[in-house]
């Protein structure tokens, strides 16, 4: 007979926010496989358990560690699937063996608790009736920019995480192709130093701006549109950009370019969108 799989959502920060159930699950369960057992073992080691690891299940190497936790499956095995954080599958691994399991037969149970994303809508303060999860954006400024691009027509709420590096230059793309839509970022969600800011992309942006580093992880949930036109055009992203750029002091043909890197454009098209006002 198989063994079953149970997909167990951990902690995002304070240790306390485990369920009952996921704590016996991972007590009884032949072995836990995860991203890094280090990040695992803290918190089993909170609570007392000692069950023993399957090889790590970090991304890069899913698909080839995949098939021998599936044979351990099927010798019947009982199998507790985890992430560092939150819930598995949810812009972490997991799918690849969860795909498996279904495709072989094999039960998969989900152990439901803590998740970055709900933890976000549910404090931000913004509808979450219909609400749309993009995971991790884009690293690039181009692809992100296309990215957003794409999400013109979507009148729900939507969120996305997001790295501190990257934070600045994504709601600076969000003030250019959003600027009515309301933002709210969520930092170091149930840790202590745990923050909601906000306000328009640019008022967020502003606060982070006066701060020598961003640190922890980020939850970005953006309102819907609510009926308003959008500034979402590329020519307006552009113009919008440009005039920002000018406006700080950089000369015309710098302020091109600037505007090119940020916004993930060619010169040549920045060029065209800011002195053809019919886009």
């Amino acid at each position: 007979m198989a063994g079953t799989l149970y997909v167990c959502a951990t902690p995002i920060g304070n240790l306390e926010d485990v369920t009952l159930r996921a704590l016996r699950v991972l007590r009884e369960a032949d072995l836990i496989v995860g991203e890094d057992t280090r990040r695992t073992r803290k918190l089993l080691s909170h609570h007392g358990i000692h069950t023993r690891f399957a090889p790590s299940l970090f991304q890069g190497a899913e698909e080839e560690r995949t098939p021998e936790v599936i044979s351990l499956l099927r010798a019947g095995q009982a199998v507790a699937l985890v992430s560092d954080a939150g819930t598995p599958l949810l812009s972490d691994p997991g799918y690849p063996l969860v795909r498996a399991c279904v495709a072989e037969g094999i039960p998969v149970v989900p152990v439901p608790g803590p998740s970055a994303l709900l933890a976000a809508l549910v404090a931000s303060g913004l509808p979450m009736d219909r609400f749309l999860f993009l995971g991790h954006l884009p690293r690039q400024s181009g692809p992100r920019q296309r990215a957003l691009a794409t999400l013109d027509a979507v009148d729900c709420t939507v969120v996305f995480y997001e790295s501190p590096h990257r934070i600045q230059a994504t709601l600076e793309q969000l003030a250019a192709m959003w600027g009515s839509r309301p933002v709210v970022m969520a930092r170091e969600l149930t840790k202590l130093h745990e923050e909601f800011i906000r306000g328009s992309a640019e008022e967020v942006q502003r606060v982070l701006a006066s701060r020598s580093e961003v640190k922890g992880e980020l939850v970005v949930v953006v309102g819907s549109s609510g009926g308003a036109a959008p500034m979402t055009s590329s020519a307006e992203a552009a113009r919008t950009v440009y005039a920002q750029i000018l406006s700080a002091g950089l000369p015309p043909k710098e302020a091109l370019q600037e505007t090119a890197d940020r916004l993930g454009m060619s010169r040549r098209a920045v060029y065209r969108f800011v002195h053809h006002t019919d886009g």
